[in-house]
């Protein structure tokens, strides 16, 4: 599918003209690799998730409408953040993925500052559009160069690793963007959580090495990146794969479509008045529960994968199913502290997918199309997922107010989250086809 020419080598230092040679990480290099990625990504989530605990405390002072706080984080963002991430990730195929993660941590972080200044809903949406364009060049290149340092059988937990940061992004940005905005307002918030990340983007730049293609592989690369259209034309001639990234992407819409609105849901179904609390609580159950089960769907997928690579599609599949009557139970209670209590167990079987879908995209290109592969995988997710999910939420929860009040939302929660049925079916159909389309899978 490439004309890439591979072959075993010894581990060897030094890079010639055509040819890049193999430099072998050392296990703290490794570590600390994956620790200084996984915190840019923390930041990404931080900056991205920041809205869901303060859209209330904005939609009061800009006087907004509920579509209107799902477009911002929405379709207007997935829309840059989906289609800009596949000529950066082209660019992490071909060139020096660190200088392009650390350029784009900078600039999300500048545009999350910025957005505290703004004065009205237009100011608000171009500010997430920044924010969008910076976000775009941040995962595809972490994913190839986790990808290139950890072999395969431990990269589904590496991976796993990383996407941890998700849900340590919603804790710190919960945490901190609740109880600030309780004391000092919501456009504080934004400079607060802006400016740290700008100062990372200079951690990531001058501290982290660039792994060399092929390292986990312990093989040398002789080939330049394969073009665009060749790597769109691999993963959709893979069967496994268009059902894998339609699950992954129907998963995200209710992940981002219940995750958008948890907040407001429980301020309006609950009256309550203050943000930290509920801030503290929502961040806590992500950070804990939400980190729990992305680390364990890495961790058992490689456990249970060494046998049957199966096992890759067949426990998100099974953990999505299982997630359904946690979650109406929380959507359905009318008591505010076992609501919070029962939602910790959808929160843990809900972020088991990710890291095991990203490992089998992998698995089925080649080393030069990683990058590329992540980017196309997060264009479909996205665009169903934070494209789709959030807007369509609220979309939702505005028409059906008419008819039920604030309980408009909770009934909006209840039908989203029945796509989770839909998400498992595309899990066990690649189930069917994830061993061929691993075999086949070029060099």
């Amino acid at each position: 599918m490439s004309d890439s020419k591979i072959s075993a080598t010894e581990p060897a230092e030094g890079e010639t003209q055509g040819q890049q040679t193999v430099k072998q990480f050392s296990p703290g290099a490794k570590w600390y690799t994956l620790g200084v990625l996984t915190t840019v990504y923390i930041f990404s989530f931080i900056d991205r998730q920041i809205l869901v605990i303060l859209q209330e405390s904005i939609k009061e002072d800009l006087g907004l409408m509920d579509w209107q706080l799902g477009m911002l984080s929405g379709i207007s963002f997935a829309i840059f953040y989906v289609v800009l991430g596949i000529p950066i990730a082209r660019m992490a195929d071909k060139g020096t993925r660190r200088n392009i993660v650390a350029v784009a941590i900078a600039t999300w972080s500048l545009m999350t500052a910025l957005s505290g200044a703004a004065q009205n809903f237009t100011h608000l949406l171009l500010a997430r559009i920044g924010v969008a364009v910076g976000e775009a060049g941040g995962s595809p290149p972490a994913h190839s160069m986790i990808s290139d340092i950890f072999p395969p059988q431990q990269r589904a937990t590496a991976l796993s690793i990383y996407s941890t940061g998700i849900n340590f992004g919603v804790l710190f940005g919960f945490i901190i963007g609740g109880w600030v905005n309780d004391f000092f307002g919501w456009r504080t918030v934004f400079f607060v959580i802006g400016i740290p990340g700008i100062l990372w983007a200079l951690v990531v730049r001058f501290t982290l090495r660039e792994p060399s293609r092929g390292q986990s592989e312990h093989v040398t690369i002789e080939s330049v990146a394969p073009p665009i259209k060749a790597v769109f034309a691999l993963l959709w001639s893979r069967k496994s794969f268009r059902h894998l990234s339609l699950a992954a992407g129907l998963h995200a819409f209710v992940g981002y479509g219940v995750g958008q609105w948890i907040a407001s849901f429980f301020i309006r179904n609950y009256e309550l008045t203050s943000t930290g609390e509920l801030a503290t609580w929502l961040g806590l159950i992500s950070g804990t529960a939400g980190a729990t089960g992305t680390f364990l769907g890495g961790y058992l997928c490689d456990k249970y994968g060494v046998k049957d690579k199966r096992w890759y599609v067949w426990i998100p599949g099974a953990a999505t199913i299982a997630a359904v009557p946690f979650s109406l139970t929380v959507y359905l209670l009318n008591d505010y502290s076992t609501a919070l209590w029962v939602y910790t167990i959808p929160v843990l079987l809900g972020a088991m997918y990710l890291g095991p879908t990203i490992a089998m995209t992998h698995g089925i290109v080649s080393l030069r199309m990683r990058a590329l592969a992540s980017a196309i995988l997060f264009f479909v997710l996205n665009l169903i997922g934070m494209g789709l999910g959030p807007l369509l939420t609220g979309i939702l929860s505005d028409v059906l107010s008419v008819y039920y009040g604030d309980q408009g939302l909770r009934y909006a929660l209840v039908i989203v989250v029945l796509v989770y049925g839909w998400s498992t079916f595309h899990y066990l159909m690649a189930g069917k086809t994830i061993r061929q389309d691993l075999e086949n899978a070029p060099i």
